[in-house]
Parts: C-alpha cells; structure tokens; sequence
C-alpha cells in the first residue's frame, strides 16, 4: 500500500466521484452475477443523491485518496454493517480494503462501545476478500430484488 493514502469522510461533493467508482467496479467485477432487476437495483442504491441522503441519515461514508484521487470507499449503516466496501480496480491488492474497514470500525467501536460484531451482504466475487478481512459466511446465499449476496459477519476482539 501506498504512504500517500489519505482517508476523510465523504462530503456531498464527493457523491458523484464515489458513485463512479462504486459503478465502474460493480460493472468490471460484479453486475454479471445480477439479474437486470439487481443491476437497477444496485445503479440506484448508489445514484449520489442517495449516497448524500445516506450520509445525511447518519450513514459513515469513508473515502481512501492518494494524490487527490479516490482509491476505495467504505460505508457502514448503524455503525455495525458494511453496506458497501468498494476499491477502484487500478488500486486493487494494496492493503485499501483492509485499510478501510480498520479506519471505519475506528470510528464506529467509540461509537458503538458495545460493537461484537459487524456484517455484510458480500457479493460472490467478494468473498474471499472478506475472507480474508475476518468475515465467515453466516448463511446461504440469497437474492432480494435481483441482488445475489452471501451473508457474512465478522467478530470483534476487544483489543
């Protein structure tokens, strides 16, 4: 991973930037494995004014930067699920990922003093990168609205 990442929160400003990337990375890694029904779904989950009103909602959007370019997103919904986790493909296998959930559950564990644990709806391709974050898959996979995702959590240590 590069030194000259930069995490901040996401600012409205930020919501088109952020929803081009989340998009460019569904479509390369992901939207295959959508019905169209999933693939509008998803587009509209991450249209920036959703993203906005989100955040706005008490969402946590985090954003990874190196030279003032948007590396990985990360937003987490009541402090305890990641509802998406998303690094750009030219930045992939740094460390970003990793990097961002650690910085998220940063500001979540305060918080959320009583945090065990935190979940996730992983795509299939996101498996085993959450596999390797710590997450275990928790149930079958399932579909909703055209969505397919694989149900994982990941326990906390009080370290």
């Amino acid at each position: 991973m590069s030194e000259t990442l930069d995490f901040r929160p996401m600012e409205p400003a930020d919501a088109e930037a952020v929803s081009r990337l989340i998009l460019g990375a569904f479509g390369t890694f992901i939207a295959q494995e959508y019905s169209e029904e999933g693939r509008r779904e998803f587009t509209r989950y991450v249209e920036p004014a959703e993203l906005i009103e989100r955040v706005a909602a008490g969402h946590f959007l985090l954003l990874a930067e190196q030279d003032e370019r948007l590396a990985g997103v990360i937003e987490l919904r009541n402090h305890d699920h990641v509802s998406l986790l998303f690094v750009d493909a030219a930045f992939q296998h740094r460390g970003i990922a990793r990097d961002l959930l650690s910085r998220a559950l940063a500001v979540a564990r305060p918080a959320r003093p009583d945090l065990e644990r935190v979940t996730v709806n992983s795509s299939r391709f996101a498996v085993p990168a959450y596999e390797r974050l710590g997450f275990r898959q928790t149930g079958p996979e399932r579909t909703v609205n055209g969505i397919v995702f694989i149900p994982m959590a990941h326990e906390l240590t009080s370290d």
